[in-house]
């Protein structure tokens, strides 16, 4: 129970804002060994301990909605693990255990992406590494390579330390403990293209609002695209005045108005004005009627001539946040739950725009936890990345600098510079190497034009899109099988 507890908090100490990576193969060396030896049915409840641990401070940004809602995420998410762990005591039976322990962790990180309501991606033992020894694997496999990598590295120190060898060969424990040393100390050798020489400047506009929690937009309308416009045209003096570049492309965050412009003219005309002041097109972030009951989260492409064009809606809506699931029965029960107001609805594309010299992949805030929607939009031709994103409901909790370390691990993976523009904080510029060459502090207005790389060679993982993942999982899941039959015919035998 005690290494279940320390496994935990090892953990989370691994992800932002502390960002201690390396406590991430060590926190699953002690979870490993809280399970090694026990039976498949006390394994599931020390493995749900070690996850409660792990994910009560790690999700503690969910409080925002309310304390009742972040322990009913934890308790549904933890679930995943415990059945991890009962199925990982069965294959620490096995030769060569830590490998498919590793297989099973990718497995309970992807049925967490998927169920229940649409997946929980988040927290992701590969997003605690946004720029480790291990993050380079993103590159060959993405999100789940990293995690397997961090996985396989922790289980391999637990077998180091729990199995002991015949004595005829004293130095099978040192193998394992090689082998996990090996792990991170091999990505220098991943393949990764190169810089193709070619560039531009990205002006990246941080507005603020007014509110908090729950009632960020604050009582007082179009407060939020007022920020916004003002920070656009401030911008534009600053190139004006030579203080900066002349950017080729503008990024606003996600709800950077907070005003319909397709059905207010005075918002458009703000958004406009701002625009052509700048005067290159820009990207901005907006939430729009789709006839009399529904909305879209919209990255919409504005050009300082013509106004509105091409747009992208975000796919990967928010529950109770951009819509409300079981909605009668939820309303019924949590006054909060009338705060989404209209039900978004999902797009059905990916975020490839044309934006200026460049086609940039949009991606809306919770987006860049979900791996395929990512993939998809550099597929579709989108470099460099663009994450808009509103986390002001979630202002100085430990949720912005999560989200960057994804951003960080998604411009490794697909060889892509990432732009994040944010209505609080964090906005930041990634380079491809997903080192975080600019970024802003959180609950102020600012702006900056930065020198993005456009890169168009494609990762490995980029072409092999989910094969890594499948593989891994049905391994691990097939040395379940393997241990369970074997137990069963011992049983029977």
């Amino acid at each position: 129970m005690g290494a279940a507890v320390a496994g935990g908090l090892a953990l989370f100490a691994a992800f932002p804002p502390l960002g201690w990576w390396p406590l991430a193969p060590l926190g699953l060396a002690l979870v490993v060994a809280s399970l090694y030896g026990t039976r498949p049915r006390r394994a599931a409840w020390v493995g749900a301990l070690a996850a409660a641990v792990f994910l009560f401070p790690a999700l503690a940004w969910v409080r925002t909605i309310g304390d009742d809602v972040w322990v009913m995420l934890v308790a549904a998410e933890t679930v995943f693990y415990a059945v991890m762990s009962a199925l990982a005591a069965l294959v620490f039976r096995l030769r060569a255990w830590p490998v498919w322990f590793a297989g099973l962790w990718v497995a309970m990180e992807w049925a967490r992406g998927l169920v229940p309501i649409g997946g929980f991606p988040w927290a992701r033992v590969a997003f605690s590494q946004g720029e480790s020894l291990f993050t380079e694997y993103a590159a060959l496999g993405g999100a789940p390579l990293v995690s397997f990598a961090v996985a396989l590295c922790g289980a391999l120190l637990a077998h180091a330390v729990l199995v002991r060898p015949p004595a005829a060969r004293p130095w099978l424990r040192a193998a394992p403990a090689f082998l996990a040393l090996a792990v991170p100390l091999l990505t220098p050798a991943v393949p990764r293209p190169g810089d193709e020489g070619r560039s531009i400047n990205v002006g990246i506009v941080q507005g603020n609002v007014p509110g908090r929690g729950m009632y960020v937009l604050g009582d007082e309308p179009a407060v939020v695209l007022r920020n916004h416009a003002g920070e656009t045209k401030r911008l534009a003096q600053a190139v004006r005045e030579g203080k900066l570049p002349k950017p080729d492309i503008v990024v606003l965050p996600e709800n950077s108005t907070d005003i319909d412009p397709y059905r207010d003219e005075t918002a458009r005309q703000i958004i406009q004005d701002s625009v052509s002041d700048v005067g290159v097109p820009t990207l901005v972030g907006a939430v729009v009627a789709i006839g009399d009951d529904s909305r879209a989260t919209r990255s919409l492409t504005w050009d300082p001539v013509t106004g509105p064009g091409a747009y992208y809606d975000k796919q990967n809506l928010v529950p109770f946040g951009e819509y409300t699931p079981f909605k009668d029965l939820v309303l019924a029960l949590w006054e909060r739950a009338s705060l989404v107001g209209r039900q978004s609805v999902p797009g059905d594309r990916p975020g490839d725009l044309k934006l200026g010299p460049v086609t940039v992949g949009a991606v809306n805030c919770y987006e860049v936890a979900f791996d395929a929607t990512v993939r998809g939009t550099v597929r579709a031709g989108g470099t460099p990345i663009v994450v808009q994103t509103n986390n002001a409901s979630y202002a100085l909790s430990n949720l912005p600098p999560q989200q960057l370390a994804m951003s960080q691990l998604r411009a490794v993976e697909h060889n892509r510079a990432v732009v994040t523009a944010a209505t609080t904080g964090i906005s930041a510029f990634v380079t491809p190497d997903g080192k975080v060459s600019w970024q802003t502090r959180e609950l102020v207005a600012d702006m900056n034009v930065v020198k993005v790389p456009v890169r168009t060679g494609e990762t490995l993982a980029t072409k092999v899109g989910a094969w890594p993942e499948w593989a891994l999982m049905a391994m691990g899941v097939a040395a379940a099988g393997v241990a369970a039959w074997r137990g069963r015919r011992r049983a029977d035998g």
